[in-house]
């Protein structure tokens, strides 16, 4: 008995000096051994890329690229006709870098939506995709269509792990999983209003800071001038905004219509925003606005653009978000140098910016990926190394763009292509791999005065805690559709003053919208809005 547990002692010795041999020569081949074999939620190992799952192939905190692989990574939109060559450069860096490389692939522009629907609900072997709230991503998170990446981006994406904001990754986050990378480039877009500064020098009008100074410069301008129309041509978005702002009402649950919170600081009182009494003294300002003349009575049917009636002489406002104002301004200054342009943003009202949801803007990895591992490796050199971001981002220099006198930014088209017609600037729908900080394309088409504005929304911002509440109106189709129709026939009117008697149209409106079954619509968003902020710990 003892001689047999001696040589069962002998050959357990034997066998673990043999496995720890063979262990040492694999590790020649793959920079070492980790001894991190765990699974992850991608079914795989952290030892190795997918598909070598059990393999170890990974030193310490270096993971394995050993094996060559061809990624597949989808873009919405088209192609540059250059697209085909910069990739192919990119994919000299990356095999050499990664030992990858990719086959990017594009939806186009027609019907995008059938057809990224279609890539994620066929189970084709998708590697990266782009993703965004405006292109349901909260809703394909929560029917799993996209891998949770919460146990691999420390190990193959160190670097944008470590870069991207705490809230960023928390706005990524559906039922406590990051289901995608967001790009770390905050947008900020108030609403607000393009407006002839010169006309406000000229005739000595108060420096625009509220709603009473928007109308006294309105007042001002009609009066000097009778043959100006304010604001000349569709109005809706100029004075709905407005309104929004003024009274801090938070659009909330998407195309909700008119139901709100009734401020950012108590997002769970959500209301129906045409049964207050806020509604009704806006109303009755905007009708002694219309009546003197600081619109047409057919805005709400003109197809006509306010800020062309500024560019020929005969509008002085016209509705613009802050990036959209400083390309408008900039384009007026090339074309119209004569007119010059102020911008107030309705930020003002309340001292407070929200940023565009980080998910506005994603990279999603579905869950039928072959190399979930690579593909967050790639992105991480996408994301830091300037040579893979203006590459991607900008195209080749000299033939795309060359770099401004600073060194910092591109200009387009490079020296020597200007005024070429057909020199076309290098683009794709890359957004959802932007970073701020190596960003070289000026903001709001180059508009001196948005640096300035940036750094005043950043120092108010808040969080956008509404925007993530999206939801499926499904069980409230048909009040949702009916309540939409009333805003159209009762609402809208109303809104831009012209009714008769406010009063009583806002007592039908009110009636038309409790038939049309406002209160169904409130009550769902209520109980969907309060639900989400449950699980954020939203007060």
């Amino acid at each position: 008995m003892k001689r047999q547990i001696k040589n069962s002692s002998l050959l357990l010795v034997l066998v673990m000096m043999m496995v720890a041999i063979l262990s040492a020569c694999s590790g020649g081949n793959s920079n070492g051994g980790s001894g991190n074999d765990e699974p992850n939620n991608s079914g795989t190992t952290n030892g190795g890329t997918s598909g070598n799952a059990g393999t170890s192939g990974e030193s310490a905190g270096k993971p394995d690229t050993s094996k060559k692989v061809e990624l597949v990574w989808y873009l919405l939109g088209d192609p540059h006709k250059d697209t085909e060559k910069v990739v192919a450069e990119w994919n000299k860096m990356l095999e050499k870098d990664l030992n990858t490389t990719v086959k990017l692939n594009f939806t186009t522009w027609t019907d995008w939506t059938t057809k990224y629907n279609l890539l994620l609900a066929s189970g084709e072997k998708i590697d990266m995709i782009f993703a965004s709230s405006w292109a349901d991503y909260f809703k394909f998170s929560n029917q799993g269509a996209f891998m949770a990446l919460d146990d691999l981006l420390p190990t193959y994406a160190p670097e944008t792990w470590k870069n991207v904001p705490k809230q960023d990754w928390e706005e990524a986050t559906v039922k406590g999983k990051i289901y995608a990378v967001p790009a770390t480039y905050p947008e900020y877009t108030p609403d607000g209003l393009v407006y002839r500064e010169d006309w406000r020098q000229e005739l000595g009008l108060p420096e625009i800071t509220d709603v009473d100074s928007i109308e006294a410069y309105m007042e001002g301008v009609k009066k000097a001038k009778p043959n100006v129309t304010p604001i000349n041509g569709k109005g809706y978005n100029e004075i709905f905004t407005m309104f929004k702002s003024y009274y801090d009402y938070q659009q909330i649950g998407g195309d909700s219509g008119v139901v709100v919170a009734s401020s950012y600081d108590t997002p769970r009182d959500i209301i129906a925003y045409p049964f207050t009494q806020e509604f009704v003294d806006w109303a009755k300002r905007m009708k002694t606005w219309v009546d003197k003349g600081f619109w047409k009575s057919d805005t709400l049917s003109s197809q006509k653009e306010a800020g062309d009636a500024i560019k020929v002489g005969n509008g002085a406002v016209y509705w613009r978000n802050a990036p959209g104002a400083g390309g408008f301004i900039t384009g007026m200054e090339d074309s119209n140098p004569e007119i010059k342009l102020g911008y107030f943003p309705f930020s003002r009202f309340h001292n407070r910016t929200m940023p565009t949801l980080s998910v506005n803007n994603a990279m999603a990895i579905p869950k039928n990926a072959a190399n979930p591992e690579r593909s967050l490796m790639v992105l991480d050199k996408l994301r830091n190394d300037p040579n893979y971001y203006d590459l991607m981002n900008y195209g080749f220099e000299n033939t795309h763009y060359s770099m401004d006198a600073d060194g910092k930014h591109i200009v387009t088209p490079p020296k020597g292509m200007e005024g070429k017609k057909d020199f076309v600037a290098y683009g794709i729908a890359g957004w959802g791999f932007r970073v701020e900080s190596m960003e070289r394309v000026k903001q709001a088409g180059g508009w001196p005065e948005f640096d300035k504005l940036l750094e005043e929304f950043k120092s108010q911002s808040k969080p956008n805690i509404f925007a993530p509440v999206v939801m499926d109106y499904a069980p409230v189709k048909s009040q949702q559709a009916a309540v939409n129709s009333v805003i159209q026939q009762y609402g809208m009117p109303i809104m831009m003053g012209l009714v008769p008697d406010v009063d009583k149209a806002v007592e039908a409106y009110r009636k038309q919208l409790e038939a049309a079954g406002v209160n169904d619509v409130l009550a769902y968003v209520k109980e969907q809005a309060n639900a989400y902020f449950d699980e954020k710990g939203i007060q």
